[in-house]
């Protein structure tokens, strides 16, 4: 088997955003099997290695140094997420390694001023330092030192290697160190993390797991010869730190892209710029959309920039001969560059009738009930459109009240009331597509325009837009963690509003770029799972017909 094979395919699978991770498992996962270097004949066989280490638990007992623990639990190795190579040999990790536990220091003696010794905790196995130390006499055998190997039993059962300056074992961390008969610590690490990840996931379901000096007591550890696990420890550092080469190529490209996505964006958006150069910046930065949005987070910053251009009238060309809005109100919010002919309007000002919260009653699912909208029929779809399927059933709904609530083509459904500030005030259009004839609930506010003075479509752009955002954040309020806002504070919203026909024309150059951005996150989508499956590929191919490793 040749390794090194996987990483002549690596650059067509180093953007697929968990690639380097698996890459680092794969290679663990080939170290514990024994796949990671070549088997070398002239080896002393493990078994030499064993009996050796036998006969010092041997005269270690006799010395009183080494004491048979009174029960343990043993792991059964059928249950091991990897089989060894059938030269390789199983020995009791309390026989290669000196094992012992923490102790329940005295909490009043902790400080956080650093007086004493540090005091390490799982919290800290992970670091070079702690968070508190201890100010009082202990006894020197839960002195760890910089190279001793500590594993947490409770939470996630990590295995670290300390690297800081001397300090105190704790209660529930475990150390290991006094290594046996020259057996490569960092070899037996490999191992021992894999079997202690699979007792975790064996471990009964509670709020934190717990790992028992019982069950370490029958932890059994593989162990190839002794040169064997020399090289294996010189192929994986060898191979991790190619790793972190990869991944700091990988987040130099990310940088790169995001930096390039940023500024396009960025200048797309500019106060006032020249027109000619916009239009040319414009038709750049769209022919080239798919080079720097590698990311779903990337598609949804383009989309909110096309809105914001929408509502500025930059998307589609300026005709002098449309006829301005009339504006019938003094104030408008601060805003840069707006064309000549579009004007400022309070949301009541082109309605046609007032905004209307929902009905109160909650659903019952009566069988001859009928439809009434979820809370997330206003939220879920990211197409501007009420989710119809979004329904549950009401019963015992008067014609007055179906009436007050019906829903027509072009209403405009505002979410009144929710957890995330985000979804607060936008709205979602309603189409009639003749499958149901729903009302709507209380927590989503009707809003009705006047089609004559501007298109419910754009007012939905519109209200999603910066412009329009800012004013229906700043209006909201929240309550028990929750946040909302009224029909009358978001009849006050003023919209810009450009004439009618610029309006039609601005929607449909929208709906043109959505399109575009749905094309680009299928396209993501499509590419990640192609590169997940190629990443599969390789690795797997890596092991050959007899490989077994989990990628």
């Amino acid at each position: 088997m040749n390794a090194e094979h996987l990483l002549t395919h690596f650059d067509r699978i180093a953007d697929t955003p968990d690639a380097i991770p698996r890459l680092r498992r794969f290679i663990l996962d080939l170290a514990v099997r024994g796949k990671l270097v070549e088997e070398d004949p002239n080896d002393e066989p493990a078994a030499e290695l064993l009996r050796r280490i036998a006969a010092e638990v041997t005269r270690l007992k006799k010395t009183g140094e080494f004491h048979e623990p009174k029960s343990f639990v043993p792991t059964k190795r059928s249950g091991l997420p990897f089989h060894i190579p059938s030269r390789w040999e199983w020995v009791r990790l309390i026989e290669v390694a000196r094992v012992s536990y923490g102790f329940a220091f005295p909490a009043n003696q902790f400080n956080s001023d650093r007086r004493g010794m540090p005091l390490i905790r799982i919290r800290d196995i992970s670091s070079k330092d702690t968070q508190a130390h201890f100010e009082g006499s202990y006894d020197a055998a839960y002195l760890v030192k910089a190279g001793d190997y500590l594993v947490g039993m409770d939470g996630n059962f990590n295995l670290r290697r300390w690297a800081g300056r001397d300090g105190l074992l704790n209660q529930r961390v475990m150390r290991l160190n006094g290594w046996r008969c020259d057996v490569v610590p960092e070899f037996i690490k490999l191992p021992l993390q894999f079997i202690l990840d699979h007792l975790h996931g064996d471990t009964s379901l509670t709020t934190v797991k717990h790992l028992s000096a019982r069950q370490v007591n029958g932890i059994e550890i593989p162990l190839p010869p002794l040169a064997e696990q020399h090289r294996i420890v010189a192929k994986v550092d060898e191979l991790m730190a190619l790793c972190d080469r990869l991944e700091t190529a990988r987040k130099e490209r990310e940088t790169t892209r995001n930096r390039l996505a940023a500024a396009s964006l960025a200048r797309l958006s500019a106060s006032d710029p020249d027109p000619a150069v916009f239009q040319n910046h414009a038709a750049f930065t769209l022919n080239n959309l798919a080079s720097f949005t590698t990311r779903p987070d990337q598609i949804k910053v383009l989309r909110q920039t096309i809105l914001n251009l929408a509502v500025r009238g930059k998307l589609a060309p300026q005709d002098p001969e449309n006829e301005p809005m009339v504006e019938r109100h003094s104030g408008k919010p601060e805003c840069e560059g707006l064309p000549v002919n579009w004007r400022w309007l309070r949301l009541e000002e082109f309605l046609t009738e007032n905004t209307r919260n929902g009905y109160s009653r909650k659903p019952d699912d009566a069988p001859d009930g009928i439809p009434i909208l979820r809370i997330s029929a206003g939220t879920t779809r990211i197409d501007g459109l009420v989710a119809e399927e979004e329904h549950k059933l009401i019963g015992g709904v008067s014609s007055d009240v179906r009436a007050d609530y019906s829903l027509i083509s072009g209403d405009l459904l505002a979410c009144r009331f929710n957890g995330n500030k985000e979804f607060v005030g936008r709205m979602k259009l309603f189409k009639d597509y003749l499958r149901i004839q729903p009302i709507y609930p209380d927590k989503l506010i009707r809003v009705r325009v006047d089609t004559l003075e501007a298109l419910p479509e754009f007012v939905r752009i519109a209200g999603d837009s910066y412009l329009v955002r800012r004013q229906v954040e700043a209006f909201c309020a929240t309550t028990v963690g929750n946040w909302g806002i009224s029909a009358s504070k978001l009849k006050k919203v003023v919209f810009p509003l450009p004439p009618l026909a610029e309006q039609h024309h601005i929607v449909a150059k929208v709906d043109e770029l959505m399109a575009v951005c749905d094309r680009l996150e299928a396209s993501l989508a499509a590419g990640e799972e192609t590169r997940g499956r190629l990443v599969e590929a390789v690795l797997w191919g890596v092991l050959g017909a007899d490989g077994d490793v989990a990628a």
